[in-house]
């Protein structure tokens, strides 16, 4: 068995190594030049049409609002609260910089996604909109290229068990233990049986709890990290400071900070960011192809927000409360971190906001990666596999909460990112696709 992980864990490496993130980094960068900034353009718009959007039963299930939540419902998690702080300890302030700017090409990123979606998704036997990586590569780029659909599909539904269902659910379980005294087997029953209420009721179900927790809880967390900030506003400037400066001349060592080089804070501040919003993973868009939206366009400007959300402002406010506090020189890690820092800031009940948040935060990203795991499934054995893929992933709560995960999160780590190579060689083919579609837009805008 530690012969695997030790495989594992090099096997991680390589994936999420250098090459990897240059090319997510890469095509978040070609694409923004290709789109000619178009997603920094029309932000604003985007929230316009967020919210005006119309119910159209008859070109999808769900309306564009409630694909955002249900995609936001599954990067919203881990990666903003203990994600953040592991990229500060490794790579120092610094690291939040290039979060960042991974977000601001992510952008580019999450948008041709779910455009990429819309145009070539498909209607399944029980008459459901599906959608994603799968569908846009084998749709897209023709039968010659349907391995690669495959593939994705096969490292997305692996993925999904472990990432996206039993990790989370460890999470939320050793969370409540530790602050509450809560027992595993108690969190793992819970979170099992209200799993089950939501997502038996298919996406549906899932994107209406989505719609109504999601925009609740990480109000409430950026309201608990905003309030933290008023408090101590004056450190504001010098930790926005600290974060650009680090950026590119490091980080010294200091208390029981072991100190980080510029490289450090590329390197980690990239594979967090990347880990907090999934741009260019190919999750999200399968979540978007179920939208109620006749226009591709429209429906990617809606899911760039997602990436905007999640890194730029939840992930954000987390770093500047870590940075603030100046705990995370004191050893602390992972969301015991971000717990000490909001502790330490407003005592008494800042800890508590960490550890609901991250509770609510994991159990959206249960029930929205059931949904991709699913389509993924779906995708390789056709809507027979649907009954049995949800009873699995069931078993999977309790297994996750009640089990020592080292195996299994080496192996959702490196299943996750070789998710993103099939759909980063599709976006870069269907790339003159994206640009006609957003430059017809563009002269009817």
């Amino acid at each position: 068995m530690k012969l695997l992980e030790a495989w594992l864990s090099q096997l991680s490496a390589i994936v999420w190594g250098p090459v990897m993130l240059a090319l997510l980094l890469g095509i978040g960068f070609f694409l923004t030049l290709g789109l000619r900034a178009f997603p920094w353009l029309f932000a604003p718009r985007a929230v316009l049409f967020l919210w005006r959007s119309r119910k159209d039963s008859q070109n999808g299930d769900i309306t564009p609002f409630q694909a955002l939540m249900t995609a936001l419902s599954a990067t919203i998690g881990t990666g903003n609260i203990a994600g953040v702080a592991t990229a500060i300890v490794m790579g120092g302030p610094g690291a939040v910089f290039w979060m960042w700017l991974t977000a601001l090409f992510g952008m580019a990123t999450k948008y041709g996604e779910a455009v990429l979606a819309v145009k070539y998704r498909e209607v399944d036997e029980l008459g459901q909109h599906v959608g994603g990586p799968m569908y846009y590569i084998k749709n897209g780029l023709g039968k010659n290229w349907l391995w690669l659909a495959w593939l994705f599909a096969l490292f997305g539904m692996l993925a999904s068990f472990g990432i996206g269902n039993m990790v989370q659910a460890n999470s939320v379980a050793d969370a409540i233990e530790t602050q509450f005294a809560i027992p595993d087997w108690v969190s793992a029953v819970v979170m099992t049986v209200l799993s089950a209420g939501v997502i038996i009721g298919g996406i549906k179900r899932i994107a209406e709890v989505a719609a109504m927790l999601v925009p609740l809880m990480a109000l409430s967390y950026v309201i608990a990290a905003v309030v933290v900030l008023a408090l101590h506003y004056q450190q504001v400037p010098e930790a926005l400071s600290l974060i650009v400066d680090s950026a590119f001349n490091g980080t010294a060592a200091m208390g029981g900070f072991a100190g980080a080089s510029v490289w450090a804070a590329i390197r980690f501040g990239v594979a967090r960011g990347i880990f907090s919003n999934e741009a260019g993973l190919g999750s999200a868009p399968i979540a978007h192809a179920a939208a109620q939206n006749k226009d591709p366009v429209q429906q990617g400007m809606v899911a760039m927000l997602g990436t905007l959300i999640d890194t730029l402002v939840v992930c954000s406010m987390t770093a500047l409360v870590i940075i603030i506090s100046g705990v995370w020189q004191d050893g602390e890690n992972g969301a015991s971190l971000s717990t000490l820092a909001f502790a330490s800031s407003l005592p008494g009940w800042g800890g508590y906001i960490v550890v609901c948040g991250l509770s609510v935060f994991a159990f959206t990203t249960i029930l929205g990666w059931s949904y991709y795991g699913e389509r993924c499934a779906e995708f390789l054995f056709g809507v027979k596999v649907i009954g049995f893929y949800r009873l699995l992933w069931l078993i999977a709560i309790p297994v996750g909460a009640l089990g020592k995960l080292t195996l299994v999160w080496q192996l959702a780590d490196v299943m996750n990112g070789l998710m993103a190579i099939p759909n980063l060689m599709a976006l870069a083919l269907l790339s003159p696709v994206l640009f006609r579609l957003t430059r017809a837009y563009w002269k009817t805008a």
